[in-house]
């Protein structure tokens, strides 16, 4: 693997790591999950098919965001506005 592909690569994996402290089910399964995705592909050599993996980490990365956010803003609704019109 390229040495850039290999940075890229560590980097989306730091990145999916730091978002995996907030995953609902908690962060040791997410790890778990997670290095079980990556070990699964450590053999790839092809540097292409590395990055269509890449490209699909990332949009796992965008999701969990879009889910964290959409969590909070659900707590935030529930403290500030009620459901019961008065």
């Amino acid at each position: 693997m390229a040495s850039s592909l290999r940075g890229e690569v560590l980097n989306l994996y730091k990145k999916l790591l730091y978002l995996g402290r907030e995953y609902p089910k908690g962060a040791d399964y997410f790890r778990s999950r997670l290095k079980a995705a990556f070990l699964k592909n450590k053999d790839v050599k092809d540097p292409e098919k590395i990055k269509q993996l890449i490209a699909r980490g990332e949009f796992v990365l965008k999701e969990l965001e879009a889910l964290y956010f959409l969590r909070k803003y659900r707590a935030m609704k529930q403290r500030y506005y009620s459901d019961d019109p008065q």
